[in-house]
Formats: C-alpha cells, structure tokens, sequence
C-alpha cells in the first residue's frame, strides 16, 4: 500500500503527499504543526494512506479541497466521507457536474466508471476561506479543466501553491482534453503564477514539487515573456 511523505515546506505548515497508482496522481494532507485540523487535497486512488496518515496523527480533515473533477483526483471522496460523514468538498463551479458524471470525470474512458459525492461548495475566483487554521485563496486557472482551480496558502514564508494538473515541474497539464485549451492555460499560468515570488512552492498534482523561480527560467511549455524573466 502506498505511504505518505513528509514534504519540507513552509514555517509551521505540514504538508504530506502520497502518489497514488496508476496514474501517478499526487494527494496532499496539509495542517499546521501541532493542530488536529487538517484539509485534504486531491484524494485520489489510494485513499487508505490518507486515512491511515490522518488517523495515525490524530488528525481530523475539515474539508476536501479539490483542484478539477478528474477521476484521478476524486477517487477517494467517497472513503473519507464515508469515514468522516459531512465533510464537505470544494470544488471550482464549472467542474462540478465531473463529479456526478463518469464520463465528464473521464472514468468511463478508463473503463472504471465510478462517481464522487456532489460538491457541498462552489468555488469561484478570489474566493478566500480559513481552515484547519490556513488561510486559503482560490484562482481560476482553466485550459487543462474548465473549472481548474489552485490554492494559495497566504501567510506563509515561502509560499505554498496547490496547483493540480495546471503547473508541474518543467511541465503543465494536458490541454487536449474536451474542456481544454492550452493558450487559456498558458495565460493563467503567466498571469495568476509567474507573478508570485520565485521561491514560492508549487505542489502539483503530479511528478516532484518545485518553485514558481524554477518554472519561471525553465518551463519549455511556458516560457515567461514578461520583463521579470532572467
């Protein structure tokens, strides 16, 4: 069974990530060290390393945050509310309906047609909330989702970004998905993440984490054009 790791990250802030099989999806606990709240991000295929992680730390998950309604990233709702019952999920509001819908969440593809329970809140841009004693705002990043989004932990050194299948470390995600559309990915990647401070932490929702300074000078996909770019 897979295990999560301890990632290094920010201050007080505990983060933990485990890839989950087959498709090498990333899912994160994250809380603030030496509190019993935590959120959970992403769940994906191989839920038990969640719940063994949050069980063994005595910790309770006051939300799923999840960053698009691919199967890979939802897999595991069901096992933690079904461990947890009420604990909500956020989700961006065009990618809702993914949810609910084997074949907007893309499982049916995959022949392993399966549903998540329905979002409890919808997320829009700029949207700004407090939990397990983070404060969290939300960006809109669509092209590889339509309703794609990323969470921001403010009030952190270094910062820490949530960026799901939008930012991966010398990558971004697919675009040629039915909802996709790469120049709508590469604008908000240049326009909501390149403008961050360069030591700020991308965890992605695959492959290693790595900085908004590394992808800014190294991204061949999305090379940075602005006047900020070494």
């Amino acid at each position: 069974m897979a295990t999560l790791t301890l990632l290094t990250t920010a201050d007080d802030v505990l983060v933990a990530g485990v890839e989950s099989a087959p498709f090498g999806e990333n899912s994160y606990v994250v809380a603030r060290r030496g509190d019993a709240r935590a959120v959970v991000i992403d769940p994906g295929f191989e839920p038990e390393a969640l719940l063994t992680f949050l069980e063994e730390r005595s910790l309770v998950p006051e939300a799923i945050l999840l960053t698009h309604g691919h199967s890979d990233h939802i897999a595991g709702n069901a096992s933690l509310r079904q461990r947890w019952p009420g604990l909500p999920i956020f989700v961006g509001r065009e990618d809702a309906a993914k949810l609910t819908d084997p074949v907007g969440n893309l499982s049916a593809g995959f022949g392993l047609p399966f549903t998540s329970p329905p979002a409890d809140r919808l997320l829009a841009e700029g949207d700004r909330f407090d939990l397990a004693g983070l404060a969290i705002e939300v960006a809109e990043i669509p092209g590889h989702s339509r309703g794609h989004v990323v969470y921001r932990v403010d009030g952190v050194r270094p910062g820490l970004v949530f960026a799901g299948d939008v930012l991966f470390r010398e990558g971004i995600g697919r675009t040629d998905f039915a909802d996709g559309d790469f120049r709508t990915l590469a604008d908000g990647i240049r326009g909501k993440l390149y403008v961050l401070p360069d030591d700020t932490i991308v965890l992605s929702g695959h492959g290693p984490p790595t900085t908004i300074g590394h992808e800014r000078r190294h991204n061949p996909f999305v090379p940075d054009t602005s006047r900020r770019a070494d």
